[in-house]
Protein backbone atom coordinates (compact mmCIF):
# COMPACT_ATOMS: atom_id res chain seq x y z
CA UNK A 1 0.00 0.00 0.00
CA UNK A 2 1.30 3.42 -1.12
CA UNK A 3 1.99 6.22 1.39
CA UNK A 4 -0.10 8.40 -0.10
CA UNK A 5 -3.11 5.74 -0.25
CA UNK A 6 -5.19 7.38 2.38
CA UNK A 7 -4.11 10.89 3.62
CA UNK A 8 -6.26 13.63 4.37
CA UNK A 9 -6.51 15.26 0.65
CA UNK A 10 -5.11 19.31 0.35
CA UNK A 11 -7.76 22.20 -0.72
CA UNK A 12 -6.14 20.78 -4.44
CA UNK A 13 -5.95 17.39 -4.34
CA UNK A 14 -9.48 14.91 -5.34
CA UNK A 15 -10.48 12.61 -2.94
CA UNK A 16 -8.43 9.04 -3.37
CA UNK A 17 -9.53 5.45 -2.09
CA UNK A 18 -10.65 5.42 1.42
CA UNK A 19 -11.26 9.29 1.76
CA UNK A 20 -14.08 8.76 -0.48
CA UNK A 21 -16.89 8.54 1.49
CA UNK A 22 -20.02 7.83 -1.04
CA UNK A 23 -21.31 4.25 -1.29
CA UNK A 24 -21.28 3.91 -5.04
CA UNK A 25 -19.50 5.52 -7.53
CA UNK A 26 -19.30 5.85 -11.40
CA UNK A 27 -16.23 3.88 -12.33
CA UNK A 28 -14.69 4.60 -15.74
CA UNK A 29 -13.64 1.54 -17.25
CA UNK A 30 -11.59 1.59 -20.71
CA UNK A 31 -13.69 0.76 -23.49
CA UNK A 32 -16.60 0.50 -21.37
CA UNK A 33 -17.70 4.21 -20.46
CA UNK A 34 -18.76 3.95 -16.89
CA UNK A 35 -20.50 1.87 -14.48
CA UNK A 36 -21.86 2.58 -11.01
CA UNK A 37 -20.47 0.35 -8.51
CA UNK A 38 -19.90 0.27 -4.80
CA UNK A 39 -17.14 2.23 -3.47
CA UNK A 40 -16.13 -0.47 -1.67
CA UNK A 41 -15.04 -3.22 -4.55
CA UNK A 42 -14.24 -0.10 -7.18
CA UNK A 43 -11.49 0.35 -3.59
CA UNK A 44 -10.53 -3.28 -3.60
CA UNK A 45 -10.17 -3.51 -7.77
CA UNK A 46 -7.46 -0.62 -7.29
CA UNK A 47 -5.80 -2.09 -4.58
CA UNK A 48 -5.80 -5.49 -6.35
CA UNK A 49 -4.02 -3.69 -9.49
CA UNK A 50 -1.49 -1.65 -6.90
CA UNK A 51 -3.13 1.44 -7.78
CA UNK A 52 -5.71 4.08 -6.38
CA UNK A 53 -9.27 5.25 -6.20
CA UNK A 54 -9.23 8.58 -7.63
CA UNK A 55 -12.55 10.84 -7.61
CA UNK A 56 -11.80 13.12 -11.29
CA UNK A 57 -15.54 14.53 -11.22
CA UNK A 58 -17.25 15.06 -7.80
CA UNK A 59 -19.82 17.44 -8.71
CA UNK A 60 -22.11 13.91 -10.09
CA UNK A 61 -24.58 11.66 -8.55
CA UNK A 62 -22.56 9.34 -7.88
CA UNK A 63 -19.10 10.46 -8.55
CA UNK A 64 -17.12 10.02 -11.25
CA UNK A 65 -13.59 7.83 -10.29
CA UNK A 66 -11.20 6.12 -12.15
CA UNK A 67 -8.39 3.56 -11.33
CA UNK A 68 -4.54 5.22 -11.66
CA UNK A 69 -1.70 5.84 -10.35
CA UNK A 70 -2.30 8.46 -8.51
CA UNK A 71 1.00 9.84 -8.37
CA UNK A 72 1.51 9.49 -12.16
CA UNK A 73 -2.15 10.91 -13.17
CA UNK A 74 -0.93 14.20 -10.28
CA UNK A 75 2.18 14.74 -12.17
CA UNK A 76 -0.25 14.60 -15.78
CA UNK A 77 -2.67 17.20 -14.21
CA UNK A 78 0.23 19.66 -13.34
CA UNK A 79 1.75 19.06 -16.87
CA UNK A 80 -1.08 19.56 -18.66
CA UNK A 81 -2.04 23.28 -17.23
CA UNK A 82 1.24 24.44 -17.27
CA UNK A 83 0.94 24.10 -21.03
CA UNK A 84 -2.30 25.06 -21.15
CA UNK A 85 -0.80 27.91 -19.42
CA UNK A 86 1.96 28.10 -21.79
CA UNK A 87 -0.16 27.94 -24.78
CA UNK A 88 -2.70 31.06 -23.55
CA UNK A 89 -2.54 34.54 -24.98
CA UNK A 90 -2.55 37.08 -22.50
CA UNK A 91 -4.43 40.01 -24.34
CA UNK A 92 -2.50 43.52 -24.59
CA UNK A 93 -3.70 46.84 -25.57
CA UNK A 94 -1.84 47.91 -28.20
CA UNK A 95 -1.40 51.75 -29.25
CA UNK A 96 -1.32 53.25 -32.48
CA UNK A 97 -0.71 57.14 -33.49
CA UNK A 98 -2.11 59.11 -36.12
CA UNK A 99 -2.44 62.10 -37.41
CA UNK A 100 -5.18 64.46 -39.37
CA UNK A 101 -2.84 64.63 -42.27
CA UNK A 102 -1.31 61.51 -42.10
CA UNK A 103 0.31 60.50 -45.30
CA UNK A 104 -0.54 57.61 -47.32
CA UNK A 105 2.61 55.50 -46.41
CA UNK A 106 2.44 56.42 -42.32
CA UNK A 107 -1.27 55.64 -42.79
CA UNK A 108 -0.90 52.15 -44.30
CA UNK A 109 2.15 51.13 -41.43
CA UNK A 110 -0.55 52.26 -39.04
CA UNK A 111 -2.84 50.28 -40.24
CA UNK A 112 -0.96 47.49 -41.34
CA UNK A 113 0.48 47.34 -37.33
CA UNK A 114 -2.99 47.45 -36.51
CA UNK A 115 -3.99 44.43 -38.68
CA UNK A 116 -0.94 42.55 -37.03
CA UNK A 117 -2.06 43.10 -33.34
CA UNK A 118 -5.42 42.11 -34.01
CA UNK A 119 -4.81 39.18 -35.89
CA UNK A 120 -2.55 38.00 -32.76
CA UNK A 121 -5.57 38.93 -30.55
CA UNK A 122 -4.45 41.89 -28.91
CA UNK A 123 -7.03 45.17 -28.63
CA UNK A 124 -5.98 48.23 -30.50
CA UNK A 125 -5.58 52.06 -29.10
CA UNK A 126 -6.12 54.18 -31.72
CA UNK A 127 -5.01 57.60 -30.90
CA UNK A 128 -5.31 60.57 -33.47
CA UNK A 129 -4.06 63.79 -31.83
CA UNK A 130 -4.68 67.25 -33.10
CA UNK A 131 -1.97 70.28 -32.75
CA UNK A 132 -2.88 73.93 -33.09
CA UNK A 133 -5.21 75.09 -35.50
CA UNK A 134 -6.21 71.48 -36.59
CA UNK A 135 -8.44 71.12 -33.33
CA UNK A 136 -10.70 73.55 -35.36
CA UNK A 137 -11.58 70.50 -38.06
CA UNK A 138 -12.54 67.84 -35.69
CA UNK A 139 -14.36 66.17 -38.71
CA UNK A 140 -10.42 65.41 -40.36
CA UNK A 141 -9.63 63.41 -37.56
CA UNK A 142 -12.77 61.18 -37.64
CA UNK A 143 -12.82 61.01 -41.46
CA UNK A 144 -9.71 59.22 -40.59
CA UNK A 145 -10.94 57.09 -37.68
CA UNK A 146 -13.71 55.64 -40.00
CA UNK A 147 -11.75 55.20 -42.75
CA UNK A 148 -9.39 52.99 -40.59
CA UNK A 149 -12.38 51.12 -39.14
CA UNK A 150 -13.50 50.00 -42.98
CA UNK A 151 -9.81 49.12 -43.62
CA UNK A 152 -9.88 46.64 -40.63
CA UNK A 153 -13.31 45.60 -40.20
CA UNK A 154 -12.77 41.98 -41.42
CA UNK A 155 -10.27 41.52 -38.17
CA UNK A 156 -11.95 44.16 -36.01
CA UNK A 157 -15.03 45.15 -34.16
CA UNK A 158 -15.56 48.34 -32.16
CA UNK A 159 -15.10 48.19 -28.34
CA UNK A 160 -14.89 51.75 -27.72
CA UNK A 161 -16.23 54.08 -30.89
CA UNK A 162 -14.23 57.22 -31.66
CA UNK A 163 -15.24 59.86 -29.83
CA UNK A 164 -12.83 63.24 -28.84
CA UNK A 165 -11.17 63.54 -25.84
CA UNK A 166 -9.39 66.96 -24.89
CA UNK A 167 -7.30 67.48 -27.60
CA UNK A 168 -7.55 64.04 -29.87
CA UNK A 169 -10.11 61.10 -30.64
CA UNK A 170 -9.69 57.91 -28.85
CA UNK A 171 -10.86 54.61 -30.52
CA UNK A 172 -10.70 51.33 -29.44
CA UNK A 173 -10.60 48.01 -31.52
CA UNK A 174 -10.74 44.25 -30.27
CA UNK A 175 -10.50 41.12 -32.77
CA UNK A 176 -13.38 39.47 -34.40
CA UNK A 177 -14.55 36.33 -32.68
CA UNK A 178 -13.17 33.89 -33.67
CA UNK A 179 -10.67 35.48 -36.01
CA UNK A 180 -7.77 32.62 -36.95
CA UNK A 181 -4.23 33.59 -37.56
CA UNK A 182 -3.82 33.97 -41.26
CA UNK A 183 -1.44 31.20 -42.73
CA UNK A 184 1.75 31.91 -45.01
CA UNK A 185 0.97 30.12 -48.17
CA UNK A 186 3.51 31.93 -49.96
CA UNK A 187 5.20 29.11 -52.01
CA UNK A 188 8.97 28.46 -50.33
CA UNK A 189 11.85 29.56 -53.03
CA UNK A 190 13.91 26.44 -53.99
CA UNK A 191 17.00 25.76 -52.08
CA UNK A 192 20.33 26.43 -54.39
CA UNK A 193 20.61 22.27 -54.10
CA UNK A 194 17.41 21.29 -55.22
CA UNK A 195 17.84 23.96 -57.92
CA UNK A 196 21.28 22.13 -59.10
CA UNK A 197 19.47 18.91 -58.58
CA UNK A 198 16.51 20.20 -61.17
CA UNK A 199 18.68 21.33 -63.89
CA UNK A 200 20.75 18.45 -63.71
CA UNK A 201 17.76 16.47 -64.87
CA UNK A 202 16.93 18.80 -67.56
CA UNK A 203 20.27 18.09 -69.20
Amino acid sequence: MQQHRNRPPSSKDPRINRQITNPKVRLVVEGKGTEVVDTRTAIEQAEARGLDLVEISPDQDPPVCKIVDFGKWKFEQQKRKKEQAKNQHVIQIKEIKLRPKVGKNDYDIKKNQAVSFLEKGDKVKVTLRFRGREIAHPELGMAIMNRLLTDVTEVATIETPAKMEGKQIVMVLSAKPGLKKKVDTKPKPVAPAEQVEKSGQQT
